[in-house]
């Protein structure tokens, strides 16, 4: 039996649609109107009536609307809930075939509902169900229940590759011939798989009638990044979609390792291309620090790229020994290395001599430097290079007259010097071809062609080195390319020159192969011995691998190693991720450069083509509660005309509307007063409280400590009292500060009173600490532990507290303030920064020794004000007062001025923090004297 599309959330609410007879009853008759009689009272006796009167029957048209008013708000309270049914009726065994590949990802949870739907229908009907997911493996399927089926539904994730749907081909063909009356529903992302056309076609041989549904947008949606090529001066990255679907424009975004973000750039594709390509014209250093890019909002595996140690762009300088002609470059070495390495790295020429092109290209932090027929270098410029190789750069060299003449010792292996038989460095009437690459050099796997002919080489001297140190050879054996580790870099030489008068090699592809390996070791820290490279070309292990939605997860359990040389796109057994160490990571995207998305042609199917849209649940309470709305207020406008009063409504709100407009001013005119007032204190109240860059304050740190809390705002009170008495500053009321969680950058001067009972301050508040003061702030730390000082000079805890708290801090150096720094000069002459005790010491930021020329100046400073003033004087205890004016600590100390002078030395701090050292600059002084007639 079909189940019916309107279901209801309470149902019993319908049974009070059987009083809608009894409403009829009771609303088909109403009284008589009432009948206006005017005075006098006889006339009233007289006009009475005595028979009885009929009553007045309801007009069938307001009956039947406020029959529809009862009748709606009952259906409305029932919670009536309308569900579309599937297309699909049959009472069939159903096999959902789910595309959960790189292209269904994005809108996942659509085709998850939709799936979800379809399940639920089929358990209405009765029927059995089987799902497949196209991307995972090929396994036999089987029809369960429905609620079976949905919890296989769920276990189903986008997998980060393209799906191969013909290995399921068998597996269908099973259950077919076991269940021949099957229906097919496929929701399908509308994309070839790894398979193309395969799964469509013999999916088609099985089913001959139209026992197939598909479900799939009209146009595929996705989007995706298939290559990037780290070339020229930018990096270009290629988005494919599989057909045109109105996204015609995005923004792809590079990140590096950390997922900092680098650059944003848009895309757009142009009418209906199918593919764009986006360039990132970003310096090399950040084109080299990108890991990954991405499609933003894409949400699919397919929408990212990762870049390993391969698509880096290194920088290469080229140095030539000997004199380049300019008009026949062929005859250059150099030309033939630009030529190879152009498209994968970013050359730099070196000018003028060796040691000035070797000294500039170093300059500019190359990451190869490439040394054609160079011989010997001077010892400054030897160095130099040397040091660089240490450093971790890579050092090619190519032989030549100049090198086999020279005696250079940065070279991998030991040259042999002087002549030979055959002659001095030797040579062929036949010329030699390489041998194939063993598993242990870097060129493992190139090819090597037939016509590679080395006429000419310099041979290396027999030791019991030279085997682990060639990476190439001749046939005979004859080491054609050694390389060397010297401390993080690596010395690679070439036997042979680099243009074609010893050999044809660089007019070979091969060259241009070998050379973009060599390249690509730049910057590793992997070593070049046998052993080291056995090990890294075998095979490397998954690290972080992408899920279906594009996210870095770890390794599935599914996942398996893949050989170095592994040039394919990803797989279910080989997840697109980085794979191997951090250091020498290989990245496998889900497509290679140069893949295409195709669409899907399921013609051959003969197949119901159905949208990929899911039944639209709707729930029809609100509609109902609006229709019941209408209708009420209908109903009140026929109550009102059939009984006469509507004629009477517009006066009546007439004269309602002027009441109720005097009533608002007469409120007015009484509030305006009070307004004005509440204004005035409110934005009294935001200009100094809710904004606090407005008003200059004194700001003090919030210990926890009650009694030094209450000390501290009580000192900068009376500071601030001071101030405003004496100076041409008026500060606002002084305020605690936590700087954990408030902003600091508002106030100038902040004091800190050291407390060692409490804990020591977050790191968070110590980094916006230090950020303050780096940015002009002055922080005043206060020990208050003059008076406890011992004799013996050991710490006290306040001070071990303060000596912990700034461990972590760029503190400057320090110094006790000298008599001639500016501090004692701002506003008054001090020689000393008393508080409520005398004995203690004031540090500040040392300052340089003064320079020749200097002495006669009156003050010393630097050109900002110190970060940081350290004391134990306890300042805010000798500066507190209390609410009448009355002090609130005695000071420690033999002078009765030491209160005065507090103040003073608060007054000091305060403009020294404010307009610091512009006392300190007395040039103009010999001149205003003369201006003014001294």
């Amino acid at each position: 039996m079909l189940g019916l599309p309107l279901t209801f959330a309470v149902p019993l609410v319908l049974t009070a649609l059987a009083a809608l007879p009894a409403i009829w009853l009771l609303l088909r008759i109403t009284p008589p109107q009432p009948k206006r009689v005017d005075f006098p009272p006889l006339k009233i006796l007289a006009d009475l009536r005595p028979e009885q009167e009929t009553p007045a029957r309801t007009p069938w048209w307001l009956l039947l609307m406020r029959l529809l008013l009862a009748a709606f708000l009952i259906l409305a309270a029932s919670g009536p809930i309308w569900n579309p049914l599937a297309e699909d009726n049959s009472r069939t065994p159903l096999l959902l075939v789910v595309d959960n590949g790189l292209a269904a990802a994005h809108d996942w949870r659509d085709r998850l509902n939709l799936a979800s739907e379809r399940i639920e229908a089929a358990g209405r009907d009765g029927r059995t169900v089987a799902v497949l997911g196209t991307a995972e493996a090929s396994a036999a399927l089987e029809l369960t229940s429905p609620a079976a089926a949905l919890e296989r539904l769920r276990s189903l994730k986008p997998q980060p590759h393209l799906q191969d749907r013909g290995a399921h081909l068998e597996s269908i063909r099973r259950l077919l011939d076991s269940t021949p009356d099957t229906h097919i529903v496929w929701i399908s992302d509308g994309v070839v798989g790894v398979d193309g056309q395969g799964f469509i076609d013999g999916l088609a041989q099985m089913t001959d009638d139209q026992r197939v549904t598909v479900l799939k947008s009209e146009r595929a949606s996705t989007l995706a990044l298939a290559g990037i090529e780290n070339a020229g001066g930018r990096l270009n990255v290629r988005v494919v979609r599989a057909e045109p679907n109105g996204r015609d424009s995005g923004t792809l975004r590079a990140v590096d390792l950390k997922n900092l973000p680098l650059a944003d750039m848009r895309f757009s594709f142009d009418g209906n291309a199918t593919e764009t390509s986006v360039a990132f014209d970003l310096p090399t250093e950040i084109r080299n620090s990108i890991a990954r890019i991405e499609i933003l909002g894409e949400s699919s595996a397919g929408a990212v790229n990762l870049i390993d140690e391969r698509g880096k762009r290194r920088r290469v300088g080229l140095v030539f020994g000997g004199t380049a002609d300019q008009t026949q470059p062929l005859l250059s070495p150099l030309y033939y290395i630009e030529r190879a390495l152009s498209p994968y790295s970013e050359i730099r020429m070196g000018r003028g001599g060796v040691a000035d092109a070797v000294n500039q290209l170093i300059e500019e932090q190359v990451s190869i430097l490439v040394l054609a027929d160079v011989g010997g270098l001077d010892r400054e410029t030897l160095g130099k290079v040397t040091a660089f190789v240490e450093q971790g750069g890579l050092l090619l060299r190519f032989a030549g007259s100049r090198l086999a003449a020279g005696n250079d010792e940065l070279v991998p292996v030991r040259l042999r010097r002087g002549g030979r038989s055959l002659g001095g460095s030797l040579s062929w009437d036949t010329p030699k071809t390489f041998a194939p690459f063993t598993r242990e050099s870097p060129f493992f796997g190139l090819d090597v062609p037939e016509e590679i002919g080395i006429r000419r080489q310099i041979l290396a001297e027999p030791d019991g080195d030279l085997p682990s140190r060639t990476w190439a050879s001749l046939v005979d054996g004859t080491p054609i390319v050694t390389a060397d580790k010297r401390g993080d870099g690596l010395v690679v030489l070439f036997h042979v020159t680099a243009d074609a008068t010893w050999s044809n090699l660089p007019l070979s592809g091969l060259f241009v192969d070998m050379l973009r390996r060599i390249t690509a070791l730049a910057g590793t820290t992997s070593d070049v011995n046998a052993e080291a490279r056995a090990a890294e070309i075998e095979t490397i292990a998954p690290r972080l691998t992408l899920d279906g939605y594009g996210v870095f997860t770890t390794p599935p359990a599914n996942a398996r190693a893949i050989p170095r040389s592994y040039a394919e796109r990803a797989t279910g057994e080989h997840p697109p991720g980085f794979y191997g160490p951090v250091d020498s990571s290989l990245a496998l995207n889900a497509l290679l450069p140069g893949d295409k998305l195709v669409p899907l042609d399921v013609a051959p199917l003969n197949a119901r083509i159905a949208p990929l849209a899911g039944a639209q649940t709707i729930d029809l309470r609100m509609p109902l509660f609006m229709l019941a709305l209408i209708l009420l207020l209908a109903d009140t406008l026929a109550s009102l005309w059939l009984g006469g009063h509507l004629s009477n409504l517009t006066g009546r709100l007439r004269k309602a509307g002027a009441a109720a407009a005097i009533l608002l001013a007469s409120m007015m005119l009484f509030t305006s007063g009070f307004d004005a007032k509440a204004q005035e204190l409110g934005s009294r109240r935001i200009d100094e409280n809710a904004n606090p860059a407005l008003v200059t304050r004194l700001a003090y740190v919030i210990t926890g400590d009650a009694g030094v809390d209450e000390a501290s705002r009580a000192g900068l009170a009376g500071l601030t009292q001071i101030l405003s008495q004496r100076t041409a500053l008026t500060p606002g009321d002084p305020i605690g500060i936590d700087p954990s969680r408030d902003e600091v950058a508002f106030y100038p001067l902040i004091y800190w009173p050291i407390v060692a009972t409490r804990p020591i301050p977050p790191e968070s508040a110590i980094r916006k600490l230090d950020a303050f003061m780096k940015g002009g702030g002055t922080v005043i730390f206060d020990t208050r532990d003059a008076f406890n000082n011992r004799p013996d000079g050991a710490v006290s805890a306040e001070g071990q507290y303060l000596r912990r708290m700034l461990a972590t801090l760029d503190i400057p150096e320090l110094e006790p303030v000298p008599n001639d720094h500016v501090l004692t000069k701002t506003f008054y002459i001090l020689d000393a920064f008393p508080g409520r005790y005398a004995t203690g010491q004031t540090w500040v930021q040392a300052l340089p020794p003064q320079t020749e020329g200097e002495e006669n100046r009156p003050a010393r400073s630097g050109d900002s004000v110190s970060p940081i003033i350290i004391t134990s004087n306890d300042l805010a205890a000798a500066w507190a007062v209390g609410p009448r004016g009355e002090y609130l600590f005695p000071v420690v100390g033999s002078d009765p001025r030491q209160r005065e002078l507090a103040y003073r030395s608060g007054i000091n701090i305060v403009m020294y923090s404010l307009t610091g050292n512009y006392k300190a600059d007395q040039v103009h002084v010999p001149a205003l004297l003369e201006r003014l007639g001294q």
